[in-house]
């Protein structure tokens, strides 16, 4: 079983849903302890595209999702196998919300295209440090 973040504080941490279209795992959504009882937690279920990095300057990833704060949550803990994995690419440094996942891929592709340069001055007009977003998602 996977571990979930301490900075989750969940109350139910291992659930797990083997989709095998997918080829992985999927934690399923879980509890959350509060200073008032448990709450089921609320993902930033919106199209979204982000740019992952390996440290400051360091090796870029661009994906796209419909759950920002899942989607970072597997591939810290290594459930996204490839790239992301194998170059140890964790780190959260940039995303932009979009309407539709229709945009959120339009825009995915041609930032994909995009000289390292163009991408690395997007991530520092918002986040100059290179600094993980993740834990202010969650």
């Amino acid at each position: 079983m996977s571990a979930v973040p301490l900075a989750f504080r969940c109350a139910v941490a291992s659930l797990l849903l083997v989709i095998p279209a997918e080829a992985g795992t999927q934690p399923l959504p879980f509890m959350v302890q509060l200073e008032h009882g448990l709450q089921w937690k609320e993902a930033m279920k919106e199209p979204c595209v982000y740019i992952l990095a390996s440290g400051y300057h360091g090796t870029l990833y661009i994906g796209v999702t419909s759950d920002l704060i899942q989607r970072i949550w597997q591939h810290k803990n290594d459930l996204v196998s490839g790239f992301t994995n194998k170059y140890r690419i964790h780190e959260l440094v940039w995303f932009e919300q979009h309407a539709t996942m229709d945009t959120a891929i339009a825009r995915e592709k041609a930032m994909k295209e995009w000289k390292r340069a163009w991408k690395i001055e997007l991530i520092e007009k918002e986040n100059p440090r290179w600094l993980d977003l993740y834990p202010k998602l969650i």
